[in-house]
């Protein structure tokens, strides 16, 4: 089915409670662990009847957010989700004390309970009231970043539609891009420390109603970390700081060479080539038609996915002035199909959603046969894996999208994602920092950062820039409002992704069954026994980075 075909009628909230608990009950009276399964099942049915109709109301109010229909829905399921959620819980607390235990765990398997255990230390009824006030505070920051209207030459930009100016070959015009992006955020700063501020006070006073120190306990478990902890993330920090960093820094300076300068700016942080980097060569319509003869040609499972995105318009990728900033893939179970949403915007992002989204899409697609929906419950630093890893696979194709272009692309790709790594655990760090001390003042935070910038990107200049020089940037960044510790779950999925670029270089028919094969494994294994499964390091065991590093360096030379 056209997702425009898809029908709509907000979600009845007492009647799903009410059959979420119903369903408790029978669970509690079943007889059998077979009994309880056939239960699930139900559970099941109805669960994914009503998240596909909020997903529908969500999407909907994300490409048009002022769409005042889907705006109200929105702010609706804001208020009401926390409630059907703490009813899921206890659904699930019922089939995690079942005494079929051992019959459940061998249909649904022990990942699964794993993620109840977590999700019963993250959960509790009296959150209700501070989780509906989370959400209407990351609402209010989506708005306020999706409000921008910069004037550009006489039109009025969004910060998606600036951003290929941002990057413009010309160093003025990019200035200038830069500097009405920063004028922005500078106009909206005290709104936006306002609203951070609020977040972080909300965050630990859910956390301390729950018996924890801080947020980060409870981040961790709302993140599902069900096999690696704070420890691994912070060894796996140090490696990146003693080995990455130095790399990173290396490129930078190739980079600064390359573009004639005798030092970077900040206007030249995402600039590759003094022509001005690769960009995609057609119209939207053109990459999405090249999109489907990539897929097509890769493999028999990703030309099947992308015709049945594209027979079912489960996509919505052009820029427009009232649509969300960003781009995500989200899933419709009912359906069982993946809807991806992006601002395409000329640049080589476009592509980077045909490869990156889709990654995400066809992994979503391919385990949507499986039975068992605790296995579509895939942990963000796995599905990272899969659409960061893509965009590696797809790189023999590049030439559709880039024309002669094509190995400028590939270089610009490498080298971007070897930037992103000090980037993404700055960010981590950062709201560790944050979060481990929730009473810092704004002005205390921001100088969190930029002393994090001094050590994770050393080589960045924001001279002219007040804003971004006294640490301003973070506040750009959608996850660290919206999904606090989700960050690093990137920079983990981007060395396995790195892992296999060496791989599929050497030998790509191999790499791709493994990539396969870990899209088909989802969630049904714990992520680190995964990644050994399919015959990659787990990034933060000693003497991952230091290795892929090395391997990098020479590939860089």
């Amino acid at each position: 089915m056209k997702f425009a075909e898809m029908p709509y009628q907000r979600v009845d909230t007492e009647a799903v409670v009410a059959a979420l608990k119903e369903l408790t009950q029978e669970l509690k009276a079943a007889k059998s662990g077979e009994e309880q399964f056939e239960i699930h099942q139900k559970f099941y049915a109805l669960r994914d009847e009503y998240n596909t109709t909020i997903q529908i109301a969500m999407i909907r109010s994300d490409v048009d957010t002022a769409d005042e229909f889907y705006s109200e829905e929105k702010n609706y399921y804001n208020e009401v989700l926390p409630t059907i959620n703490n009813q899921e819980t206890e659904y699930r607390k019922a089939l995690y004390y079942s005494p079929y235990r051992e019959v459940l765990e061998e249909k649904i398997g022990k990942v699964a309970f794993k993620s109840m255990e977590l999700e019963f230390k993250a959960m509790d009824e009296k959150l209700i009231p501070l989780m509906q006030e989370e959400n209407a505070l990351t609402t209010q920051y989506d708005k306020l970043i999706a409000s921008a209207k910069i004037d550009w030459e006489g039109e009025a930009l969004n910060l998606s539609l600036l951003r290929p100016y941002m990057t413009h070959e010309d160093r003025e015009i990019r200035r200038k891009a830069h500097e009405k992006y920063s004028a922005f955020f500078q106009s909206k700063a005290e709104e936006l420390d306002e609203i951070y501020d609020k977040l972080v006070k909300n965050r630990t006073a859910q956390a301390r109603l729950l018996g924890y120190e801080n947020y980060v306990e409870l981040g961790y478990y709302r993140m599902n970390r069900n096999s690696y902890g704070r420890e691994d993330v912070e060894n796996f920090r140090r490696q990146i700081k003693e080995y990455f960093v130095p790399l990173a820094e290396k490129m930078h300076d190739k980079r600064r060479e390359r573009l004639g300068l005798e030092k970077l700016s900040y206007i030249d942080e995402n600039m590759y080539f003094v022509d001005g980097n690769p960009k995609p060569q057609g119209t939207p319509e053109e990459i999405m038609a090249n999109g489907q003869k990539m897929y097509e040609e890769l493999s028999l499972e990703t030309k099947e996915f992308f015709d049945f995105m594209m027979e079912n318009e489960l996509f919505d990728v052009l820029g427009r002035k009232t649509k969300k900033a960003g781009g995500y893939m989200t899933y419709l179970p009912k359906y069982r199909a993946p809807f991806i949403f992006a601002n395409f915007n000329g640049t080589s992002g476009d592509v980077d959603v045909v490869t990156h989204e889709c990654g995400h899409a066809f992994q979503g697609y391919v385990s949507g046969s499986d039975p068992i929906e605790e296995h579509w419950d895939i942990t963000m630093e796995t599905a990272e894996i899969h659409s960061m890893s893509m965009e590696f696979f797809t790189e023999p194709w590049m030439n559709l999208f880039f024309k002669e272009e094509a190995d400028t692309y590939r270089q610009m790709h490498l080298e971007d994602a070897i930037a992103f790594i000090p980037y993404g655990c700055m960010v981590d760090e950062f709201q560790h920092i944050v979060y481990s001390n929730p009473d810092l003042t704004p002005d205390e935070r921001h100088a969190a950062w930029k002393k994090l910038e001094e050590e994770y990107k050393p080589h960045l200049d924001y001279e002219g820039d007040p804003f971004m020089e006294k640490g301003g940037f973070w506040q750009k960044q959608l996850h660290i409002y919206d999904t606090p510790f989700y960050y690093i779950d990137y920079v983990l999925a981007q060395t396995c992704a790195m892992q296999y670029k060496i791989w599929m270089d050497e030998d790509y028919k191999a790499a791709w069954q493994s990539y396969l094969k870990l899209c088909r494994l989802s969630a049904s294994d714990f992520y680190t026994e995964m990644l050994k499964e399919v015959g990659l390091q787990v990034p933060f065991e000693d003497g991952c980075v230091r290795t892929l590093t090395e391997k990098l360096g020479v590939m860089m030379k």
